[in-house]
């Protein structure tokens, strides 16, 4: 008759054998199937106009596991960092990705170039979520707009005399613009400054916009400037895109005929009377830093820990019986 203890012993080491053999199979299970993880996140700008940015994200995935087939997509979710709103949702398939490879999966996002956003990129396996990275993205409204893209151009400024008066004299200045490009032009805002050629002081600025300019036509922006007579004046266009300047030309009037405009020659020194250049300037400019930061997480598992309570609990039991 077999004895309790020797049952009991044999019950014990069974058990232990079927952990192991588990184990090994779980091991060996996990093995066959794709780990994918994301190594980094680029971000690199696209295009810039005076209102929104296009950007090209590409997201860097590695697989240390099996070889995966093509059902796994990367999923990019953009999130308004003032608001915590999600701003974009978007998915791309990773497609196949075989063993130890690093694939690049990339994406086109438009955004507002107001405001800061974190951008998260997870992996959707068989409908499950899995590794995710993260970075924010800001200070998008110092990007500067594509000035190729624009597609304006100033041809050239013609000066008229059109008052004279105590107070000066108006000067009445023709700006001449063409589209260059393929497509209708935005309406953009243009600044326009009279700047003494000796003192260098502004003598009178105004603002005008182009209005929508067809592909090759040209037409005309007038603007008047008060300047004070018989000095001699660098007008100076710049054309905005926003809070971005897109565009520059100047031209020069000349209310002192006595002497030559030439930028490489001496020219001799002359009484300035700057009270006729007092102007309040109405410019507000601010600017703001941001930081970029980037964090990801990992999590452990557990077949090791299992194997080895089981290991500990079986040595205790025979030890127990064998007393």
């Amino acid at each position: 008759m077999i004895h309790r203890r020797t049952i009991y012993s044999f019950l014990v080491v069974l058990f232990i054998l079927c952990s192991t053999v588990s184990s090994g199979c779980l091991r060996e299970f996990e093995e066959q199937e794709a780990h994918m993880g994301i190594r980094d996140i680029e971000i690199a700008s696209e295009s810039v106009k005076s209102t929104y940015a296009w950007f090209n994200v590409t997201t860097y995935v590695e697989n240390w596991g099996a070889d995966s087939d093509d059902n796994a997509t990367v999923m990019l979710k953009v999130f308004n960092q003032q608001t915590g709103l999600l701003e974009l949702k978007q998915e791309a398939d990773i497609g196949p990705i075989k063993s130890d490879e690093t694939k690049t999966v990339s994406q086109t996002i438009h955004l507002p170039k107001s405001g800061s956003y974190r951008i998260s990129a997870t992996i959707i396996n068989d409908g499950e979520m899995g590794y995710d990275l993260w970075m924010t993205l800001s200070g998008l409204e110092n990007l500067p707009t594509d000035q190729q893209e624009t597609g304006i151009q100033i041809e050239g400024i013609d000066f008229i005399a059109r008052e004279a008066s105590s107070n000066g004299i108006v000067i009445e200045n023709d700006i001449y613009l063409k589209n260059e490009g393929v497509e209708t032009t935005e309406d953009y805002r243009i600044l326009v400054k009279a700047r003494e050629m000796d003192a260098r002081l502004i003598a009178d600025k105004e603002w005008t916009s182009s209005g929508e300019i067809q592909p090759e036509d040209t037409i005309i922006r007038s603007v008047n400037l008060t300047v004070p007579d018989n000095y001699n004046y660098v007008v100076e266009v710049s054309i905005w895109d926003g809070n971005t300047v897109v565009q520059t030309g100047e031209d020069y009037v000349q209310l002192n005929p006595e002497k030559v405009i030439d930028r490489d020659q001496m020219v001799q020194n002359k009484n300035v009377d700057t009270a006729d250049f007092v102007v309040e300037d109405d410019f507000d400019w601010a600017y703001d830093d941001y930081a970029e930061e980037t964090a990801a997480e990992e999590s452990p598992g557990f077949t090791a820990i299992f194997t080895a309570t089981s290991l500990i609990t079986a040595l205790y039991i025979i030890r127990r019986r064998a007393q």
